[in-house]
């Protein structure tokens, strides 16, 4: 017979690994997260927290403190380089219909105020995974210096160059670039932009999205396309600006406000979509499983859908293969469906050709908002499994 799962060991401490922890805490399960750093860095840029990832950190407890570290977001418009507004999405409003809000935040507050519910005392930092083992009865997480963590399941949440997922699924391909790349900044001053209202601008294969992330800072992240492995000699505003700096207000003056060594550029990837997440006593979670370009504004917050859901099959199912199996059956087909329209949205975005780029703006600028809503709320729907299991 089956003993319940009663120790978890994670590999990854970004929002995915912490979220499933404290998920797992609430259910009685131990559980210790390994992350590679030395020390965890207020390092990254803003991100956004939709419906659908509040509603799951409900579920385990913490949103009231998630909510105490962001901005929430009122309404988003899609606009031409010029300021023109195309379209008006009603991203705030919907989210009060859902019971809840959309988080704009940055990514470091999130990070702390996850650790800080979960307690240091269940991270190890400076252990880097080098794989797992799994006999059937038990498994261990594995690291570089030779020691390994035993558990009676092991979870990679260690992102989109996972190695966890490389053992597991037999996989050395590199992720596959998407044809353009991104700069992230975050400004200590509004610039100008308007406190809880996002905007993301459309050009010829190049965008810009503002997003307040409460305190007077925005977040700002710039897109183009370009060849993969590009890097910024010195200072990247000069180059930034000769893209953007005839673009609408606050575009230029947000990046001339932003420090230099505060702008990260980085390539943006995913992985095609696979079905098997799980095997044996070892599952991924997150980019490891699922790794989407941010198009959508869904990585984090899938990531933190899978958390709730593996947490709850774990308590539900004695056997690690039910509960396993459970959980593609709750997340395989909705993740990857987002996956997949990131992918196809990005594509659209970034066009070069004059006809597609009438057609982009036409659909943006006559769509429904009849449509418009119901597809959001599509992206936003949120059921907990296993919430009466």
């Amino acid at each position: 017979m089956t003993e319940p799962v009663r120790k978890v060991c994670i590999a990854g401490a970004g929002i995915g690994g912490l979220t499933l922890a404290i998920a797992l805490r609430k259910v009685g399960i131990d559980v210790h997260v390994y992350e590679r750093t030395a020390a965890l860095k207020p390092v990254g840029a803003g991100l956004s927290l939709m419906p659908n990832a509040m509603l799951a950190l409900r579920a385990i407890g913490v949103d009231e403190a998630i909510r105490k570290v962001g901005e929430p977001a009122g309404e988003s418009f899609g606009l031409r380089a010029d300021g023109a507004v195309l379209q008006r999405f009603p991203i705030g409003e919907i989210a009060r219909e859902m019971g809840t809000v959309a988080l704009l935040l940055h990514r470091a507050d999130l990070h702390a105020a996850l650790l800080g519910a979960l307690g240091d005392a269940h991270v190890t930092l400076d252990r880097a995974v080098k794989g797992y083992r799994d006999d059937g009865r038990g498994a261990a997480l594995v690291f570089e210096d030779g020691r390994e963590a035993e558990a009676d399941v092991v979870v990679g949440a260690d992102g989109l160059r996972s190695v966890v997922r490389r053992q597991l699924l037999g996989d050395d391909r590199e992720p596959v670039y998407s044809g353009y790349t991104s700069w992230r900044g975050v400004t200590d001053t509004l610039c100008g932009a308007t406190p809880r209202q996002l905007s993301e601008t459309w050009g010829r294969g190049e965008r810009f999205g503002i997003a307040p992330v409460g305190r007077e800072r925005v977040y700002w992240f710039a897109v183009a396309n370009a060849p993969q492995g590009g890097r910024d000699e010195g200072d990247p505003r000069p180059a930034l600006l000769a893209r953007f700096g005839k673009w609408h207000a606050p575009i230029p003056a947000l990046i001339e406000a932003t420090p230099a060594d505060r702008i990260v550029r980085t390539d943006i990837a995913d992985r095609p979509v696979v079905t098997t997440w799980c095997r044996g006593r070892v599952a991924l979670l997150g980019d490891a499983a699922h790794p989407t370009t941010p198009n959508l504004g869904q990585g984090g917050c899938q990531a933190i859908e899978d958390a709730v859901a593996l947490s709850g099959a774990l308590a539900t199912y004695a056997n690690p293969s039910a509960a396993f199996a459970a959980y593609e059956r709750a997340r395989v087909a909705r993740a990857n469906k987002l996956v997949e329209d990131a992918r196809r949205f990005g594509a659209l975005a970034h066009s070069v050709n004059p006809a597609l780029l009438f057609v982009r703006e036409a659909l943006l600028k006559w769509t429904p908002r009849s449509l418009v809503r119901r597809n959001f709320r599509s992206i936003f729907r949120y059921e907990d499994p296993f919430k009466d299991a």
